[in-house]
């Protein structure tokens, strides 16, 4: 006869779960087994004790300790029970009674020893009950938040849990990654490809101050991201409970807005302002979600945020003076430049057609390389009038063209210092924030206005009758000028690996001409700049003002996940970067900093192709030691075959020891469905 425990309860209203065969569990031991029921997992300690079979609830009513975890003790009298591996609180094992006879004890469930295994009876799933954190997710949803990166922990359960359900319905994608850092990385990347915030999770903690560099790099180069971090139950503010940290006071300084989740919170609100103050100023929110305030139900008439009636037309129209300044200047010009930086990414096609009109080059920074393609790019041709990168990380074209102006126009431009755009010339500075227009010098036209709306407005004022001469055939012989050098600079062979040069010579030929293009941080950084022909309808994405290293592999997480967006999303915006191709371009200190992140990719599926550039060696901090009359010190680095490692980790790795394996490696890479990592030898002093 099969033993029975439990028998109070009516049969009817019960699911037999088999939890473990009749062997897995000796005498005189417990362990632990999990049913899911819907949405709720009940983990129960199954105890064998005297032949007998009984299950329990396995958290101890003390703290919650895992009584699954415990064991069955016997003292000298013969008494034997269930201790808590925690504190070592008793029960009886099969009863769940604790010693002294008293009433209180754990919950037990029935259970049927079969031929086939154990069983125990469990009533149907509860129906779940709304809390806040699924409010406050629905909420991100209505709002059009398709991804979120995160790692789920112990201070953040109740908040994954609301995100998992959305995940499964389908509203929204969630990458777990290896590192929470990474996570705010990606999603700073996907604010800079979009304009729209993607959410990165993280437990209380050192789980929410990771977060901060990545936070700091949306924060300086005005991208939207939305950080969600768990704390500790409210009952222990202050005392200094495990893993409490002020975090409203971490984030501050990097947020523009950061508040905590209360049980009174309006909670769809409190998640629409977030989401709103990212959008409207370009920068972090943040959210703290007390562990207990996330199972918190929701009331019957809490209804999720929307973003209907709360967002304004943006499309601003400079004041009149500002219009006819910047035309009477653009009229006398002969020869005008026109500059964009990466605030004008979505209003090219305004500022190309007032370039063509003027025939006269077009200039961008770093952070807007590719913004038109550079003058016969050899994917596409390029633009006519793409002049390339103008700064450290430009070529000598854009710098020719800036040096001969009579007139420079800025669009979407932060005057970096690294870009040098020279103030001994006339400017007109577009920008729809107010701080950025002079911020760093005084400029001779300051506009406020919206990029695209000023563009096609001067466009009709100018078309016909300005001064500005054709400089297409200007262009294109300083790019022959410079292609001659850099076919020159080929040829360089030291005996010390490949060449940057020739890096990117392959990838000119390779890289797809709507590709995605994250870079790290370093001298590789640089030779993309200088080295690298962009084809007008690629978008490059950097650490620009934080200029921190390990950017570039978690930005291609947070790009790839952009292109997956239209899977989630009916809003036809995410059209324009469905299914592109992913690239990432890192040096091997760059890459060093989360190469785990190779497993998420390919536990994901991420199809990224990554080029590294490896030379052992912090190449630029090497480059700048020297430059300052130091002595190089603590710049050598160990690495181990990074092309197997990658391998290992489940995509591919191709090793390139020889410029001339370069085509083929690039090619079978781009090629290969999964991520894969090229790594080339290279000559730390050939940049």
């Amino acid at each position: 006869m099969p033993s029975k425990q439990g028998e109070g309860s009516e049969r009817v209203k019960l699911t037999w779960n088999r939890v473990a065969s009749r062997t897995e569990l000796p005498e005189g031991r417990v362990m632990t087994v999990s049913l899911t029921r819907g949405d709720n997992v009940t983990q129960i300690c199954l105890t064998h004790h005297n032949g007998q079979y009984a299950a329990l609830d396995n958290a101890c009513p003390h703290q919650g300790g895992p009584l699954g975890e415990g064991s069955i003790e016997c003292d000298e009298r013969g008494d034997c029970y269930l201790r808590c591996p925690w504190h070592g609180w008793d029960f009886d094992p099969i009863t769940g009674k604790p010693p002294g006879g008293y009433d209180d004890g754990i919950q037990t469930f029935p259970v049927e020893e079969r031929d086939d295994g154990i069983y125990v009876g469990m009533e149907g799933p509860p129906a779940h009950q709304r809390t806040v954190t699924d409010v406050m997710a629905e909420t991100m949803v209505n709002w059009g938040i398709t991804q979120v990166f995160g790692m789920v922990g112990h201070s953040n359960l109740g908040l994954a849990d609301a995100v998992r359900r959305q995940v499964e319905a389908g509203n929204l994608g969630y990458t777990g990654i290896r590192h929470e850092g990474a996570a705010a990385f990606a999603a700073s990347a996907f604010g800079k490809l979009t304009g729209r915030p993607a959410a990165c999770l993280t437990i209380a903690g050192p789980g929410a101050t990771n977060l901060l560099t990545g936070c700091w790099d949306a924060k300086v180069d005005r991208a939207p991201l939305l950080a969600l971090t768990g704390q500790v139950d409210q009952q222990v503010f202050g005392p200094g409970a495990f893993q409490e940290l002020p975090l409203k006071d971490a984030f501050t300084a990097v947020s523009e807005f950061s508040h905590l989740c209360l049980p009174g919170s309006k909670h769809g609100e409190l998640m629409s302002l977030a989401i709103k103050n990212a959008l409207v100023k370009q920068g972090v929110s943040h959210i703290i979600f007390p562990d207990d305030v996330q199972k918190q139900a929701a009331n019957e008439s809490q209804e999720a945020g929307s973003p209907e009636g709360r967002m304004a037309d943006v499309r601003v129209m400079p004041a009149q003076e500002s219009t006819d300044a910047s035309l009477k200047l653009l009229l006398g010009a002969r020869r005008p430049v026109v500059l964009v930086g990466h605030g004008a990414r979505f209003e090219m096609d305004a500022v190309r057609s007032l370039a063509e009109e003027l025939k006269c080059p077009v200039l961008t920074t770093f952070k807007g390389k590719g913004l038109i393609g550079d003058c016969g790019a050899p994917i596409n041709g390029g633009h006519p009038l793409g002049a390339g990168v103008l700064g450290r990380s430009g070529t000598p074209i854009a710098s020719y063209f800036m040096n001969e102006c009579d007139a420079i126009l800025v669009f979407g431009a932060s005057f970096s210092n690294h870009t040098g755009i020279t103030p001994k010339k006339p400017i007109i500075q577009v920008d729809l924030d107010r701080m950025h227009l002079g911020k760093s010098h005084g400029v001779q036209v300051p506009v406020m206005g919206e990029i695209g709306v000023t563009a096609k407005l001067f466009l009709n004022e100018l078309k016909g009758k300005h001064r500005s001469i054709d400089h297409t055939s200007e262009i294109a012989g300083r790019w022959r000028v410079w292609r001659e050098e850099k076919a020159s600079r080929l040829r360089d062979d030291r005996g010390g690996g490949v060449s940057s040069v020739a890096v990117f010579e392959s990838m000119n030929k390779q890289v797809p001409e709507d590709a995605i293009i994250c870079v790290d941080v370093g001298n590789n950084t640089y030779s993309f700049g200088r080295y690298f022909e962009a084809s007008g309808k690629q978008a490059v994405l950097m650490s620009g003002y934080l200029g921190s290293i390990g950017f570039g592999y978690p930005a291609g997480l947070g790009a790839w996940a952009a292109t997956q967006a239209h899977r989630i999303s009916r809003d036809m915006f995410w059209k324009q970067f469905a299914d592109r191709p992913v690239v990432v371009v890192t040096g091997d200190g760059g890459f060093g900093q989360y190469p785990w992140e190779v497993t998420t990719a390919v536990k994901e599926g991420m199809n990224i192709t990554h080029v590294l550039l490896r030379n052992d060696e912090l190449g630029k901090i090497s480059k700048e030691q020297k430059a300052g009359h130091w002595r190089v010190w603590e710049t050598t680095l160990v690495n181990p075959n990074i092309a197997e490692f990658v391998t290992s980790c489940g995509g591919l790795g191709i090793r390139v020891e020889d410029a001339s394996q370069l085509d083929e490696a690039i090619m079978t890479a781009f090629a290969y469905q999964g991520p894969s990592t090229v790594e080339v030898l290279t000559d730390a002093a050939l940049i």
